[in-house]
């Protein structure tokens, strides 16, 4: 029976997981005593799947009261933390699944990625550069070192990491934004806005591509090109705030204060913290002269 139940909720797991984890209990109450580390592996995924963290930080631990050794459960219990953004507790599980293991490639992502979260910048790069030791080609270990050594100004490494994602995988939209954002940056804006615009076609979702390709077009005064992408880029993401907060700054540029000034009003109804931006913003110096500029936000002074 135990093998029973144990197959039909790895069936049901994905499509139907709260009676997956009925059956697992069955199972779990008939080898209680028997340790089926497996089962209790799948019981903890699930809870974790499910929102349901206390539980599975129980068969974690359970895990390991019967394998102290057991690297899975620490990284397990790694991610559990890791979700919930105690970064901490997540960094020494992970850490502790080292410990067993040096050689699990997943746990030194995420620490990695918890060092970038905090800003402890050279240990997130260490910790990705040891997944790529593990594994040549892991696209995101690329992507994301890539990310740091751009945002600390290193662009021929960063150039480096991006070409490498963008080989790992040419079709992945965050690859050809990475290699627009590099190329744009280090003087090479025709193929940046290539790039960019394969981005665009990969994934019509993702509005930075938009709103990158439309700044570059701004930044050279071609306000139309930039007005009908970022337009393009509302039509696919409408509740993406700064985008209606960047087309406002293009329709200044076109002397079209109306328009811009009705975006600024949507872009600061879904986030109100750009008020305060917005106020100090002097590209925006022709709206605040509206008056139903002082009508939405107050004097504009």
């Amino acid at each position: 029976m135990v093998k029973i139940y144990k197959s039909i909720a790895n069936r049901l797991k994905e499509r139907m997981p709260e009676k997956a984890l009925r059956l697992y209990k069955k199972a779990y109450s008939l080898e209680k005593e028997k340790h089926d580390l497996e089962l209790l592996f799948d019981m903890a995924l699930l809870y974790d799947k499910m929102g349901e963290t206390l539980k599975a930080e129980e068969m974690y631990k359970e895990i390991l009261e019967a394998d102290p050794r057991e690297a899975r459960a620490f990284y397990g219990l790694g991610v559990l933390f890791d979700n919930i953004k105690d970064y901490n507790r997540a960094a020494q599980y992970y850490k502790k699944a080292l410990e067993v293991n040096p050689h699990y490639g997943k746990a030194y992502f995420f620490l990695a990625n918890i060092y970038d979260e905090i800003g402890e910048k050279e240990q997130a790069i260490e910790n990705y550069k040891k997944v790529i030791d593990l594994e040549p080609d892991n696209f995101w270990a690329h992507n994301n070192l890539g990310a740091i050594y751009e945002e600390m100004g290193k662009d021929d490494l960063a150039l480096e990491l991006f070409r490498k994602s963008y080989e790992i995988d040419p079709h992945h939209y965050k690859a050809l934004f990475n290699m627009g954002v590099i190329l744009n940056k280090i003087g090479y804006e025709n193929k940046a806005v290539q790039y960019y615009l394969d981005s665009i076609r990969e994934n019509p979702k993702y509005p930075f591509s938009y709103l990158n390709l439309a700044v570059l077009y701004k930044e050279n005064k071609a306000y139309r090109k930039a007005l009908d992408k970022i337009s393009e880029g509302i039509v696919k993401n409408p509740e993406t705030s700064y985008l209606y907060y960047n087309r406002a700054c293009i329709y200044v540029h076109l002397g079209m204060e109306e328009k811009a000034l009705e975006d600024l009003k949507k872009a600061t109804d879904l986030s109100p913290g750009l008020i305060s931006y917005m106020k100090s913003d002097e590209e925006l110096d022709p709206v605040k002269t509206l008056e139903r500029y002082d009508l939405y936000w107050g004097q504009s002074v």
